[in-house]
């Protein structure tokens, strides 16, 4: 599967299960740790711990395997690491303190998602 694709891939069913502010950066060009990231919240985190399982079943039953995954204990900043794309998934709270959309978009490295209207793909600040 190309890395784009398992991106959309993942933020497709992150949609499904309803995350808030799902983002899907292209960073390849930035660093050699990942060439996409998707970034998503939950409500709480129960909610954000369901996502995680979601992903991780929906993928597992494809034969893609995260590589590590941490912090689905507490539920407040999820990592998934499928080695080319990293999943984020945060608490509401925890999301806006660390900003990683900030971070890593650059003004041109959003990847426009097929569930987005135009209003929902505004750009990233």
């Amino acid at each position: 599967m190309q890395e784009k694709d398992l991106a959309l891939r993942i933020a497709q069913a992150l949609y499904d299960r309803k995350a808030q502010d799902i983002l899907v950066l292209k960073v390849g060009h930035l660093t050699v740790l990942a060439d996409y990231l998707v970034i998503a919240n939950g409500n709480n985190a129960l909610q954000t711990r369901a996502l995680m399982e979601h992903v991780d079943e929906a993928l597992s039953a494809q034969g893609v395997m995260p590589t590590r995954l941490e912090g689905q204990n507490e539920g407040r900043w999820i990592v998934m690491d499928y080695s080319s794309v990293i999943v984020h998934l945060f608490h509401p709270e925890d999301r806006s303190f660390y900003r990683l959309e900030r971070l890593w978009a650059d003004g041109s490295n959003r990847v426009a998602l097929p569930f987005e209207t135009e209003q929902q793909a505004e750009p990233v600040q």
